[in-house]
């Protein structure tokens, strides 16, 4: 660590210690939401009044600095934790950490050891906090390892902070980390993360550092995920297994108003909902979690909460935190979360924004074009990275946020294409344009919209409008990621982000590296020349969701995967696998695992949903169709030779029933067939075919049965009252 670092670092600890900063890192009664902020966080002011000025210096420099951890702090850095967390009545603490099942994991161990006479004590050691030892026989593997090899290690990350958990009982300290086999095998979404955001924030710096900058330490990939989902009453939820389930409506007829009159979207928030909303921001808050903005989204009860900027391995831990946050504040106001990505069939799903950007250590983000974006090569070489990256590994990309839940929301009309292009704005898409053919342009400056009021204040015009459409569009001063679903974790899409942005910034410096001349900004220019002619195809400004787009992309051979098991072949291919190894993210052996844990949780999702289905048919659907038509044959009966109209209308609901028990039969088919389908690419292939077939034949006869039975007879909430009460 150098002499500036060293200075800068204790002046920060100078601050942080002087009483500066509100609280004294406990949560304070009666204190403003404000005031309580980051409070249950052992930030860098928790730091500073719990560890000595020298252990606390070695600790900030390796979270700022990439500097190793010195093992030798650990026991030092463990007990002033111990004391701080104590001092919030913590009684437990546990590795927290992110299997690639896509949900957190966490084993919690008491502080209570015994001194030399036999007495409790709380202890909490070094060697508990950089380490633990979690059974790892039950989390998926891919076949990496068998069922009795069971050792596995989580260990510290230090670069994002511990923080406590408390319920109105328990409080817990937990401590964010990675998760490895015995062997070293991979078994998590953190170590590739971390992994990749290294390789990229390398890279970026040394770009950076080309362009003649001098004063800059670092570079770090940052990022902002806006997180989109429905709130419905718990006894709604509690009374559809298939919400309960799956997450999601497995049948339901459409509300006779949805969100077609568009009066939801940024609409006045419900008192209840809006209540729910404080509660959620002072939560975060206290855990140091920016939360920023809160809105209606377009769907009835579809809402959207989105943070601040951070960097990338922060953001993601903090949207893991943030969703169970939501989900337990959502119970105490009588809600369910729904996160899935298509909960109800027909409106708006439910997406993760992953918008992302790269900084340098004074705050200055690289993908700020500035006023004159033409004349900031370093901003379009950046740019042309991430053409370069996207136009080699968009495939990749995709398969980033393959799942089933995502399956129904991708390539419908209110989300992206599962065709990866990239959106620049017409500014930037004429300017590579013309980069393309070697010409230039001349508009520079942002302009001034005209409103025609002098008394309003003066709107700049941005260098590029919002396409909806597009799943990588550029909005102004950062890439926005939109493909992304609902309850996904964003460490995969980071950081695949990462790698493939990696890999894009080393065709820059190589095409830099064999340009002529010496001037860098000559050089520089006819690289990101060489890259607008190489990229033209990925550029895409027009309608994503247009058939057209659909026929264009195809000519310009893009990339189409429709469906999970489509995306998830693409993690094996030749060209994946080479990329994986050269930067040392993944070996070919972690690949084959992650796809394989991927088709399985694909397989079990869909078997999950299918059996539900037929099961709900079966004891709800079907019983309640049988009682109507019942009541209806017994009018006819009495009716007699006056009952022409019902006589036809008995006709049909007899259609529906037989349909209803032709659609279960057909899952039946289904299910046994599976088994007799080799391999597990071969079944999420059959699944994604035939399967989603048969549950949308099935689901078409339970919608039909709902529009006849009377709502008092019908044995599920409908769309209506999920949709409109809370």
């Amino acid at each position: 660590m150098g002499i500036a670092e060293t200075k800068f670092i204790d002046e920060t600890l100078s601050t942080l210690r002087s009483g500066a900063f509100a609280g004294n890192g406990r949560a304070l009664e009666g204190k403003s939401t404000m005031e309580n902020y980051g409070t249950l966080t052992f930030d860098k002011k928790a730091m500073a009044r719990n560890l000595s000025k020298a252990v606390c210096r070695k600790l900030i420099a390796v979270i700022e600095n990439n500097e190793r951890l010195d093992a030798e702090i650990a026991d030092e850095v463990a007990h002033g934790m111990k004391e701080w967390a104590l001092d919030q009545g913590v009684t437990h603490f546990c590795h927290w950490f992110q299997p690639m099942r896509g949900v957190t994991a966490e084993k919690h161990d008491a502080f209570l050891s015994f001194d030399d006479q036999g007495l409790p004590i709380a202890r909490f050691s070094g060697r508990q906090l950089i380490q633990g030892e979690p059974d790892a026989s039950s989390f998926p593997s891919g076949g990496t390892r068998s069922t009795f090899e069971a050792r596995g290690y989580t260990a510290w990350d230090p670069t994002s902070a511990a923080f406590i958990f408390k319920t109105k009982k328990a409080s817990t300290l937990v401590v964010p980390s990675v998760f490895l086999s015995w062997t070293g095998n991979v078994l998590d979404m953190k170590m590739p993360l971390l992994r990749a955001l290294n390789t990229v924030e390398d890279r970026a710096f040394k770009l950076l550092k080309l362009f003649g900058n001098r004063s800059a330490k670092f570079v770090r990939m940052t990022v902002g995920a806006e997180q989109e989902y429905f709130l419905v009453s718990k006894d709604f939820y509690e009374a559809r297994p298939d919400l309960m389930i799956t997450g999601r409506t497995l049948f339901g007829k459409s509300s006779a108003k949805d969100q077609q009159m568009e009066d939801h979207y940024f609409g006045a928030i419900k008192p209840k909902v809006l209540d729910f909303m404080a509660d959620v921001d002072a939560a975060l808050f206290e855990r140091g979690i920016p939360a920023k903005t809160r809105h209606n989204e377009v769907a009835p009860n579809q809402f959207e909460i989105a943070p601040l900027f951070e960097e990338a391995n922060i953001a993601v831990d903090h949207n893991l935190q943030a969703m169970e946050i939501m989900r337990k504040i959502a119970d105490d106001h009588g809600f369910a979360l729904l996160l899935h990505e298509k909960p109800f069939a027909g409106i708006n799903g439910s997406g993760k924004h992953l918008n992302w950007s790269l900084m340098d250590s004074e705050g200055n983000n690289l993908l700020e074009p500035g006023a004159a974006p033409k004349r900031n090569i370093q901003f379009l070489t950046f740019v042309g990275a991430i053409l370069a990256g996207v136009d080699k590994f968009g495939a990749l990309l995709r398969s980033s946020v393959a799942d089933a839940g995502n399956d129904y929301r991708l390539g419908a009309n209110e989300a992206p294409p599962a065709i990866m292009s990239l959106y620049l704005g017409d500014y930037l898409a004429n300017l590579f344009n013309e980069l393309e053919k070697g010409t230039s342009i001349s508009k520079s400056v942002r302009e001034e919209i005209d409103h025609g009021l002098k008394r309003l204040p003066t709107v700049l015009a941005d260098n590029s409008d919002r396409n909806r459409t597009s799943p990588i569009a550029f909005t102004g001063n950062k890439f926005e990621f939109r493909a992304v679903g609902a309850s996904q974790s964003t460490s995969e899409p980071a950081a695949v982000t990462a790698l493939i942005l990696a890999y894009g910034i080393d065709t820059v410096l190589e095409k830099i590296d064999k340009a002529k001349g010496e001037d860098i900004t000559a050089k520089a220019v006819e690289a990101v020349k060489q890259i607008a002619k190489e990229t033209g195809r990925v550029r895409f400004e027009g309608n994503g969701y247009s058939s057209d787009w659909q026929k264009e992309a195809a000519k310009r051979k893009l990339p189409n995967l429709r469906n999970t098991p489509e995306a998830l072949e693409v993690l094996t291919s030749e060209e994946v696998v080479a990329l994986y190894k050269r930067y040392g993210i993944l070996t070919e052996e972690e690949l084959h695992a992650k796809q394989e844990i991927r088709l399985e949780a694909y397989i079990k999702t869909k078997v999950i949903e299918l059996t539900l289905l037929k099961e709900m048919s079966l004891t709800g659907v079907i019983p309640a169709m049988l009682r109507h038509t019942s009541t209806v044959g017994d009018a006819v009966e009495a009716l007699g030779a006056a009952s022409k109209t019902l006589k036809g209308r008995l006709k049909s609901y007899g259609g529906i029933v037989d349909d209803l028990y032709a659609g279960v039969d057909r899952v039946t088919a289904v299910l046994t067939r599976l088994e007799k389908e080799g391999g597990t690419l071969k079944q999420a292939h059959f699944l994604a075919g035939q399967g989603v077939e048969t549950a949308l034949a099935l689901r078409a006869a339970c919608d039909r049965a709902e529009t006849v039975v009377e709502e008092g007879e019908w044995p599920f909430p409908n769309y209506r009252e999920m949709l409109f009460l809370l």
